[in-house]
């Protein structure tokens, strides 16, 4: 089985949407993630979690990132196909603007 690395984009942050959030809201959106995690199972290396402001590390210094990455995941699959169908009906794209990247996490070679 291969891994594959999951990253959740969105217009607007997770804090900031955890914050806007009502009670209900966040209760429906928590079942429909439950569902999705059900529905791909043993497809679950990692269920991940949302992610908080991060920070840029370069040689030159340190800066507030500019990305909308909002949370993270750790699928397997037997190749690409196999994670994308695991993503199908996903509820992080029932929000306008969102998307998913995938990447296939490669062996380094002697590890």
């Amino acid at each position: 089985m291969k891994k594959f690395v999951v990253l959740y984009n969105a217009p607007q942050s997770a804090q900031a949407q955890m914050a806007e959030s009502t009670p209900e809201a966040a209760q429906e959106g928590m079942k429909a993630w439950m569902e999705w995690a059900q529905r791909a199972g043993d497809g679950i290396v990692d269920m991940g979690n949302p992610l908080g402001a991060g920070k840029e590390v370069t040689a030159a210094g340190t800066s507030d990132t500019s990305t909308n990455v909002a949370g993270y995941g750790i699928l397997q699959a037997e190749d690409a196909d196999g994670a994308l169908a695991l993503l199908e009906g996903h509820p992080h794209l029932m929000m306008p603007g969102a998307n998913i990247q995938v990447y296939e996490a490669l062996d380094l070679p002697g590890m």
